[in-house]
């Protein structure tokens, strides 16, 4: 793993986009994104850019079931809000959150990653270690799949929807054999409480109980982090 230490977000955005940037030099033409707040500033940084992305192909980890494309909790409408409107592809997946068909709509996903092979694989990080929304545990061979979401991610969204019962207790997530399968791999995490599952992730040793240690078998993986995120490193 190539581990960069920042001083704070507005630079590890910088330092994504460097990464970004030169994975297109190299030709890259199908982009693998996140989305959540560690992403932004690196959005940012893309958005500002002159790098146009209006022949590639952009593929997403992941999406709530049960939220249409236009719902403002869709992670499909945060790509618009963050990326997207500015900097449109020629194509953009998300998982159809709004089929309840989970079979019909996980391996018509696999297909989409299968036809349009990841150069560059963005991903944020859980605090136990999660990456997507493959929870301690996933089968690191797993493809896309549907998650049932932890009470901890149904509570922590409950303040974006104005009735508890609105909120998504499923998602459909890319698997950790498909990430795994990404050309090359940009991890992102700031703050002290991603810093024992920073610690996990690259210097503990490869297993379930941390998703994203499996990230240790993959031979091109660079990590951006604060120095409040590194801090429990060696």
């Amino acid at each position: 793993m190539n581990v960069q230490i920042v001083s704070d977000k507005q630079a590890g955005g910088k330092a994504g986009f460097k990464v970004f940037e030169d994975a297109l030099q190299n030709d890259a033409k199908v982009l693998g994104l996140a989305t959540g707040s560690t992403p932004v500033t690196i959005y940012g940084q893309l958005v500002a850019s002159d790098l146009d992305f209006s022949q590639l192909t952009s593929v997403n980890l992941d999406e709530y079931v049960g939220l249409n494309a236009d719902h403002p909790q869709s992670y499909h409408y945060f790509m618009q809000q963050h990326l997207f409107n500015a900097k449109p592809f020629a194509h953009s997946y998300v998982p159809d959150g709004s089929n309840l068909d989970a079979a019909a709509a996980t391996s018509e996903y696999d297909q989409i990653i299968a036809d349009n092979p990841i150069d560059l694989q963005l991903l944020g990080l859980g605090k136990n270690g999660h990456i997507g929304f493959n929870e301690p545990g996933t089968d690191p061979e797993s493809t896309t799949h549907k998650v049932t979401l932890t009470e901890s991610t149904i509570d922590a969204n409950a303040r974006f929807f104005t009735n508890a019962d609105e909120v998504p207790r499923y998602a459909y997530s890319m698997g950790i054999g498909s990430i795994l399968k990404a050309k090359q791999i940009l991890i992102v995490a700031y703050g002290e409480a991603k810093a024992a599952a920073v610690a996990a992730m690259i210097q503990g040793p490869v297993t379930p109980d941390v998703p994203a240690s499996y990230l240790q078998t993959h031979p091109n993986v660079t990590v951006i982090l604060d120095e409040a995120a590194a801090s429990q490193l060696d």
